[in-house]
């Protein structure tokens, strides 16, 4: 019998192993090289992610500081940052790295840190062996090894928590989408200060970000680019057929889909730049926070999704958006429940219902959930890009701060020209965003009220 792993006999990747398969000339030549192995070759070949991964899931062997992973939805970023934490903490040379025992990893949330790279379904316990496992240590926010490497979880909520750290690696998941993208990122470049070489990886679905190009331009930054349909033999069947026949050839689907970063519209009422100027943190004192919600006309698996956004005014007449609680296919109730609990958590004034669809029925439903609740219904007499204009100009005089990132939103925003999405869908979020911020600096029928925090 043919003992692969004890005699240390591997592969390269994929392609070496299939060269070596063409090289037996038949079927009965393959089938006996196969059936000479001993069950667990089979099952260590079942697991060799330098064989399984495709040219694009590989690093180079190169003298590269970060490996940018730019890919749509599903294409296998996540798996392929945990395979290669996974390799340099094993010392596998196919995988060049150097943790030095300490290793970053680093999420738009700890949330996100926890049930995507760590306890996700192609996270760092799911991909190793039972005795190689890391011990996830939720306290500590610590994951350790058997072979004493420790994974420090770090939010981009709160970039100084990353002061007077030190590490040798770093995994940066969804960049694209971290609260506080320049601070994080600038905080983890002082971190890098151990090992031989080190290195971080970051996998993400790309957006138009200004931090981001500067990454792509970054001679020491290699990157790889995948596409949704990549990974299509591990993805639900259907999958692929269904938002490409919804999304293919938008600008949200060549983002989202093919992986590619997408410039703002020359003709929208925003851009990536002018929202990112004026991100700022929660203030202490609010004197109104209002919810705004746009329900959708149905709750069919292809209907719009109801755009729920949160916002709150200072007393110098500044608006702060506090919240995207946006929900997708959801039933009245759910989309009602998401709604009333935003209100109590950010302990807001007011909920602000448009009612164009389904009318009275609307504020029937939130007091459903909670008669207590202040409704103010609004109806829209104009087209969404009128409304929208004055809500524009008012970013553009630098009195509308975003409270974090809101990914989603965001891309709406910087999507949105007159004759609305390039994607022909409702711009429910913005929507949203729009009546919130009407109610709050465009009219003047609310009595303010000091809250601190």
């Amino acid at each position: 019998m043919t003992k692969l792993s004890t005699a240390k006999i591997y592969w390269k990747s994929t392609d070496d192993l299939l060269e070596k398969l063409k090289k037996l000339s038949s079927a009965r030549k393959i089938t006996e090289f196969i059936g000479s192995l001993e069950i667990d070759d089979l099952q260590w070949l079942d697991r060799a992610w330098h064989l399984q991964a495709r040219r694009n899931q590989r690093p180079e062997l190169s003298d590269w500081r970060t490996w940018l992973l730019l890919g749509g939805r599903g294409s296998g970023k996540t798996r392929t940052g945990a395979e290669w934490i996974k390799a340099i903490v094993a010392g596998n040379k196919l995988f060049p790295g150097d943790g030095a025992g300490r290793i970053a990893l680093v999420g738009g949330s700890f949330a996100d840190v926890r049930d995507v790279m760590i306890e996700g379904e192609s996270g760092l316990l799911a991909i190793h062996d039972k005795a190689d496992r890391p011990k996830w240590l939720s306290s500590k926010r610590q994951l350790e090894w058997p072979n004493g490497t420790i994974g420090y979880a770090f939010s981009s909520e709160d970039p100084e928590q990353l002061r007077g750290s030190q590490f040798g690696a770093a995994w940066c998941d969804e960049l694209a989408k971290w609260p506080y993208l320049d601070a994080t990122w600038n905080m983890l470049q002082f971190c890098l200060r151990l090992g031989s070489n080190p290195r971080q990886v970051v996998t993400t679905t790309p957006r138009a970000l200004e931090m981001l190009k500067k990454l792509i331009a970054d001679p020491s930054t290699v990157i790889s680019r995948s596409k949704t349909i990549d990974n299509q033999s591990h993805l639900a069947p259907g999958f692929i057929d269904y938002l490409t026949s919804r999304y293919g050839g938008t600008r949200l689907g060549r983002q989202e889909l093919d992986g590619e970063l997408i410039e703002d519209r020359d003709d929208a009422l925003w851009t990536r730049k002018m929202i990112d100027d004026l991100r700022a943190k929660r203030p202490e004192e609010l004197q109104r926070i209002v919810v705004a919600v746009d329900p959708p006309a149905s709750s069919g698996k292809s209907s719009d999704a109801c755009g729920i956004v949160a916002v709150g005014r200072d007393g110098a007449g500044k608006c702060y958006v506090l919240r995207d609680a946006t929900i997708q296919q959801a039933s009245p109730i759910e989309w009602a429940n998401r709604v009333v609990s935003t209100f109590h958590e950010l302990e807001a004034d007011a909920i602000i219902a448009e009612v164009n669809q389904g009318g009275e029925m609307v504020k029937t439903i939130l007091h459903t959930v909670d008669p207590t609740v202040p409704v103010k219904t609004v109806h829209a007499s104009r087209g969404k890009w009128l409304r929208a204009e004055p809500v524009a100009l008012l970013y553009e005089r630098g009195t509308v701060h975003h409270v974090g990132a809101f990914a989603q939103l965001e891309d709406q925003m910087c999507d949105f020209g007159p004759n609305g999405l390039s994607s022909g869908r409702s711009p429910d979020r913005l929507d949203a965003l729009v009546w919130a911020i009407a109610s709050l600096a465009l009219q003047n029928n609310s009595r303010p009220r000091i809250r601190t925090v």
